[in-house]
């Protein structure tokens, strides 16, 4: 199918970003396109401009802040893989060898993955166990969202209106932390069909702290209460990892269910890469 008819736009600055999106309320932002120029291509997005962000220069950067590495929302998904200050987050750079191939890799965004908020997306389950901050920016002025609090639904987030998402806060890790990712995916689009991200600290063989975020799952990308208090306090053993992994996907909650995978399939899948995840991250 071809796209309806669009206009296009490169803004230069965020500021000249927010000022047209302000100015077309049907304008959607382009930055890898890796989404958005699908559903356009099936007519399920039809918007009548393209505000083009993928080179402003003030949106494309890792750093290390101290106490936190700041990216930039256009790093791509190859910038994040490559970039050193990143080594330490293990779970970012598993994620992102994992999404697309080469093109995808160098072409699609970190912020615009996250803006678009595919249930069955890597960053979000990542930034979730990573307790990421998000930086965003509109008219209003600026204001940070936590990963816990900006994934809310089916392709929904909590951005506002006319807002952009410009940086992306992932806190260092303490002494004694590590983090992996592990997914089932599907082998054409190489989305999750059930994703993990475990962040886990171990203090003298225990394991003092544990997020188990899960993609692919359910409507939105979701932390795993249910996991991750069955493993604080306990020693990091495989034994404790599997009791805790069987918790997985358990609670009072949507199951996806579709051409890949039912209900029952995705909660074994969830259980299965919960364990995965977990190993990786505690070293086992």
């Amino acid at each position: 199918m071809i796209p309806s008819s669009v206009d296009y736009t490169r803004a230069s600055s965020v500021g000249e970003a927010i000022r047209l999106l302000a100015e077309n309320p049907d304008a959607k932002l382009l930055a890898g396109g890796h989404s958005l120029i699908p559903a356009m291509k099936l007519r399920l997005n039809s918007p009548a401009l393209l505000i083009d962000i993928a080179r402003i220069a003030e949106l494309r950067f890792i750093e290390d802040k101290g106490n936190a590495i700041v990216i930039g929302a256009a790093s791509t998904h190859a910038d994040i893989i490559t970039n050193p200050h990143l080594k330490a987050l293990t779970a970012m750079i598993e994620a992102g060898e994992l999404i697309g191939d080469t093109q995808v890799r160098n072409m699609g965004t970190l912020g615009g993955s996250i803006a678009h908020a595919d249930p069955s997306a890597d960053w979000p389950a990542v930034l979730l166990a990573l307790e990421a901050q998000i930086k965003v920016q509109g008219a209003d002025g600026e204001r940070i969202i936590s990963a816990a609090e900006f994934f809310t639904g089916f392709f929904s987030t909590a951005l506002d209106t006319g807002e952009i998402v410009t940086e992306i806060h992932l806190p260092k890790p303490a002494a004694g932390s590590a983090s992996a990712y592990r997914k089932f995916m599907q082998p054409a689009s190489r989305f999750a069909i059930v994703g993990c991200a475990a962040s886990v600290k171990v203090e003298g063989g225990v394991i003092s702290a544990a997020n188990v975020a899960f993609t692919g799952v359910s409507d939105a990308s979701f932390l795993d209460e249910d996991v991750a208090s069955a493993l604080v306090g306990k020693p990091a053993t495989l034994e404790n990892i599997e009791v805790a992994a069987s918790a997985a996907a358990e609670g009072d909650m949507h199951v996806n269910e579709d051409h890949f995978a039912s209900q029952a399939y995705r909660k074994h899948l969830a259980k299965v890469y919960a364990k995965r995840a977990l190993v990786g991250a505690c070293g086992l």
